[in-house]
């Protein structure tokens, strides 16, 4: 049986996806150990979203809830956040609409920014996450494979992720009304990793030619070589952060790389007296972007595209800062129903419906193998018969064995046309009414109807 475990921007809160970006993806292993049954999980946790896809190795018709209730301990051990809270913020889906989910989500159609193109390669990170971990499984791993295709076959086919629609783009977009020439603004990008390359290409395309970056890891020299930019030196930051007119973070750290502290510092390194900024006074020192700027020149820009955050909220107080964080970006994104195509939508249910018809018609393998086993062995009884009679010709056991081959075909048709449809049970009790076979069905796949729902307490 799979189940998931999901939390995003649509159903829970920023702090909450903060803390279980930082030690939700090493709750796997720890999952797969407290609960026996569970043979294999994969967690994807990005900026906005933290999912745990389950594979439960339970008898048809067991209830998922003691998996849940373990993956949520396993949670709640490795971020510190309460059972309570998670229960609250986690939504509980299984069956049939775990593929279309997990489909939709490496689309790009569940993202904050629908088409967003970043999100079909942290999906396939988290598996591979996951093989590394030694936490996936057989049906895991199909999963993950499908939905890859399927991510492909959306971007292949329908418009969605063309423009290349990202956070970061989003991010870029929100801020035009705070500078007014892309051209001649001093840019500084903190960070140099996945996000980073995407950023400063966005930057590009929007004319920004003054970037430099920093980075806390020490990789700075090496970005900037390899992308044309300047490096900044450990020893610039704080007076580079006062000279930049945007920053850009984008950086995978658990601390806040800028603070109100670090800007005040920078600020006196070069100079600048931190009212003496054009809009700004004590009382009113910041705001949230976007927002009218006035008559006067912009004031300066923070965008922090990291989570956990790479900026403290103390900035906003600092005269003439304005913040542009996720939470706020994920506020002005584009309604899903303005972007999202029928086409790309109907492309991942066909997908969905092709995995579960897969894992329906493997359900009833089992008792396939057993119908088979049952007539092979009759087969083979009356061809040793046969040739205990002196009938030890080619041409009766021929028969024999294309006559059983005849009486298997509908069983099996049915087989799968009956696993199709949900009607594992009739199938089962015909044949230990008509021979006598009875067959116990191992933990059911993705066959069980799709179902969301809370998590009850």
């Amino acid at each position: 049986m799979l189940i998931l475990l999901s939390a995003s921007h649509k159903n829970s809160t920023f702090d909450v996806l903060e803390k279980l970006s930082v030690g939700g993806g090493s709750s796997a292993t720890r999952m797969v150990e407290q609960h026996g049954p569970l043979s294999g999980a994969v967690v994807v946790a990005t900026c906005n979203r933290f999912e745990a896809y389950l594979d439960l190795d339970e008898p048809y018709g067991v209830s998922p809830l003691p998996a849940v209730y373990a993956a949520i301990e396993a949670v709640s051990a490795s971020t510190g956040i309460t059972e309570d809270t998670l229960r609250d913020n986690l939504t509980l889906v299984h069956g049939n609409g775990v593929a279309e989910h997990l489909f939709a989500v490496t689309s790009g159609l569940e993202s904050v920014v629908v088409g967003e193109v970043e999100i079909a390669g942290q999906v396939r990170r988290a598996l591979e996450q996951a093989r590394a971990n030694g936490t996936t499984s057989p049906e895991l791993e199909r999963l993950f494979q499908r939905a890859s295709q399927t991510s492909r076959g959306v971007k292949n086919r329908t418009g969605i992720g063309s423009a290349g629609r990202s956070i970061v783009r989003l991010a870029l977009e929100l801020a035009e009304s705070r500078v007014s020439d892309w051209s001649s603004a001093r840019v500084l990008l903190v960070g140099t990793g996945r996000y980073a390359g995407a950023s400063l290409a966005a930057l590009r395309d929007r004319g920004a030619e003054n970037v430099r970056v920093y980075s806390p890891s020490g990789r700075a020299v090496g970005f900037a070589t390899s992308h044309g930019i300047e490096a900044v030196p450990p020893a610039d930051f704080a007076a580079e952060v006062a000279r930049a007119d945007v920053v850009v973070t984008c950086t995978l750290r658990d601390d806040h790389v800028i603070d109100a502290a670090l800007i005040t510092r920078g600020r006196a390194e070069i100079g600048t007296d931190p009212f003496a900024i054009a809009g700004a006074t004590a009382d009113a020192p910041a705001r949230l972007c976007p927002a009218d700027s006035g008559p006067e020149a912009p004031p300066q820009l923070i965008i922090d595209l990291g989570l956990p955050r790479n900026v403290a909220p103390d900035v906003t107080l600092v005269p003439g800062v304005e913040l542009l964080d996720l939470e706020t970006i994920s506020i002005h994104a584009p309604l899903e129903e303005l972007n999202a195509t029928t086409e790309a939508r109907e492309i991942v249910g066909k997908a969905a419906r092709k995995f579960s018809d897969v894992a329906e018609e493997q359900s009833l393998t089992p008792a396939v193998v057993a119908l088979r086993s049952y007539v092979f062995e009759l087969r083979d009884a009356e061809i040793a018969r046969a040739r205990s009679r002196g009938d030890s010709s080619e041409a009766t056991e021929s028969a024999l064995r294309h006559l059983a081959g005849v009486l298997l075909h509908t069983p099996m048709v049915r087989a799968r046309d009956l696993a199709r449809a949900g009607e594992q049970d009739a199938y089962l009790g015909g044949l230990d009414a008509l021979f006598g076979i009875d067959v116990t069905l191992p933990a059911a796949g993705a066959a069980d109807a799709a179902g969301t729902g809370s998590i009850a307490s």
